[in-house]
């Protein structure tokens, strides 16, 4: 059902928004001259800028094509590589989700029973680390769509569909993606002068600094919990190996190897033993013996059963723990 209703009402967006972004592209290219003139013209009231301007004049997209043919060829089959890929994982997503406990009591089955519960634990936390961040990154894009959008139909501007819908596409992108999220809308919006143009740069920049600062802490929530410093260096390190898919899929690997160790216990170099951790370890022995009693004798489907059920419970327990915490800290000062 899920899926069905999914592509009933993927189909439907597609033909309703389709042929108008088709037709705004087109517009798009008849109107670009005009606005990368007008770009230019701003461009070129800074001595500093003049030659930037020099430059976007003298642009020449044949030149440009021919001397880019293979690198489009290429950008060509990555991208047909990239559809067929995507059909199939929505495909073996279906098949997963169907025939769920038979493929984890399959993979149950060939793991030894004392790492059941730690197993069933990481496959919990991954599945909150990856759907989260999944979920946030595509509630963002269609806010950051939406709000272009919106701008761009009170600015009274020309082609605002097409606009949001690459706007909300960039947004995927870390770092980059705001400039690549705000250049063509107030490109756009330089074709109605400059203080249009002025206006949308102010009011994306100023979305971009809430979407920063308010939305991703709420959208994320407990799914990542990756403090600055590693959010920065997995970036580095992910934009470095894989390009823009590294840079895509930094954060949730940067996340899940922190939950692996965490749940693993690997005791890192330099790090002290705390009451805390010995507390955590005979917690750990206490919920081990108790899957033990429940699971004795049980084939492995149902074994996975119960080491879910208890894995669940458990992580229950602890986000209870945490925000009862949480709410004792904050009473103090909300008192004062």
């Amino acid at each position: 059902m899920v899926f069905g209703v999914g592509a009933i009402l993927t189909g439907t967006v597609a033909m309703v928004t389709i042929p108008t972004m088709r037709d705004q592209a087109k517009v798009l290219v008849e109107v670009e001259p005009r606005i990368r003139e007008s770009a230019a013209t701003f461009l070129e009231r800074s001595t500093l800028t003049t030659s930037i301007a020099d430059d976007l004049r003298n642009v020449r997209y044949a030149d440009v094509m021919k001397s880019s043919r293979a690198t489009l060829l290429t950008m060509s089959t990555r991208l047909v590589e990239i559809l067929a890929y995507g059909v199939a994982a929505v495909f073996l997503a279906f098949y997963i989700m169907i025939d769920r406990d038979r493929l984890r009591g399959a993979l149950f089955a060939v793991v030894p029973r004392r790492h059941h519960l730690r197993l069933s634990a990481v496959l919990l936390n991954l599945v909150t680390i990856v759907g989260g961040y999944i979920r946030g990154q595509v509630f963002t894009c269609l806010l950051m769509s939406g709000f272009i959008l919106l701008l761009l139909l009170v600015c009274r501007m020309p082609n605002a569909l097409m606009i949001a819908v690459f706007g909300g596409a960039m947004d995927l992108l870390p770092y980059i993606g705001i400039f690549l999220t705000m250049a063509p809308a107030v490109l756009a919006a330089s074709v109605k002068g400059p203080t249009i143009a002025a206006i949308v740069f102010v009011l994306m920049l100023a979305y971009e600094e809430v979407e920063s600062h308010v939305l991703m802490p709420l959208v994320y929530g407990r799914a990542l919990r990756l403090p600055p410093s590693v959010v920065f260096f997995s970036l580095i390190v992910g934009t470095t190996l894989a390009g823009i898919a590294g840079a895509l899929l930094a954060l949730p690997i940067a996340a899940a190897v922190l939950m692996l160790i965490e749940e693993l216990r690997v005791e890192l170099p330099g790090e002290t033993v705390r009451p805390e951790d010995i507390e955590q370890r005979q917690k750990d022995e206490r919920t081990e013996r108790e899957y033990e009693r429940r699971a004795e004798s049980l084939p492995a489907a149902e074994a996975a059963a119960v080491a879910a059920e208890i894995s669940v419970d458990r992580k229950n327990a602890d986000v209870a723990t945490e925000k009862a915490e949480s709410d004792a800290k904050e009473a103090p000062l909300s008192s004062k």
